[in-house]
């Protein structure tokens, strides 16, 4: 864990705002499994092409290759369906499970780039309890790194976006997150290689604790020297 003093733990939040994959849950094989079959049936070169999936919505990723006569809402229905049925692998970030049980239910939100019925899948295969609030694919416009999402799911909460703590992993995640106003910690676990970024960041969650005061507000401590 890095930057202990850093403001995100000396601020109190209204809310905490989560991504899911890579961020409480490791999904990164099996997505690369679906996400190869995809790109290989379209002759894409297959390790650069992986390298631009995550963090974002399907049919965001689909849009951008610009393929001739290819149905981005079809395919992106098929990339979903396929990564539904495959769910092996896909396991809580270390303290996931328990820090997340900790928080006050209407606290805290799922703003993810999956659809529902894919979110609500890797979350029962990593053993986390889908929160109250959600917010999820097919709920915005336009995908991450727009901060659509995040605004959302501040508002489902009933909390100004800017009174929120975003956790992240992926790039296009961490743009939308700043771009909503709300402060931003940066989840590595899965990480292969060091993101640049001015953050705080954490490797887990087995060393992070939220303390809930007096006003109802959270804030987190880090119990690593």
């Amino acid at each position: 864990m890095s930057a202990k003093g850093s403001t995100v733990f000396d601020h109190r939040y209204r809310a905490f705002l989560f991504d899911m994959d890579g961020t409480l849950l490791d999904s990164i094989a099996a997505a690369e499994r679906v996400w190869t079959t995809w790109a290989e049936r379209h002759g894409l070169d297959v390790p650069a092409f992986l390298a631009t999936i995550h963090g974002a919505r399907a049919i965001d990723t689909i849009a951008r290759q610009a393929l001739p006569g290819v149905d981005a809402q079809a395919e992106a229905q098929w990339i979903a369906e396929a990564e539904i049925e495959d769910v092996e692998g896909v396991v809580a970030i270390a303290g996931a499970v328990a820090f997340l049980k900790t928080l006050p239910g209407d606290q805290w939100a799922l703003v993810t780039s999956a659809p529902k019925a894919l979110a609500l899948r890797r979350l029962q295969a990593a053993g986390i309890s889908p929160p109250a609030t959600l917010v999820t694919a097919e709920d915005v416009a336009r995908g991450k790194p727009d901060p659509a999402c995040y605004v959302l799911g501040a508002q489902r909460l009933g909390v100004p976006v800017q009174d929120c703590l975003v956790f992240e992993d992926a790039t296009v995640g961490i743009r939308a997150g700043e771009a909503s106003g709300a402060d931003v910690i940066v989840v590595t676990a899965t990480h292969l290689t060091p993101l640049m970024t001015e953050h705080p960041s954490i490797a887990g969650y087995d060393h992070l604790q939220a303390h809930r005061d007096q006003e109802g507000l959270l804030q987190l401590q880090c119990l690593m020297s």
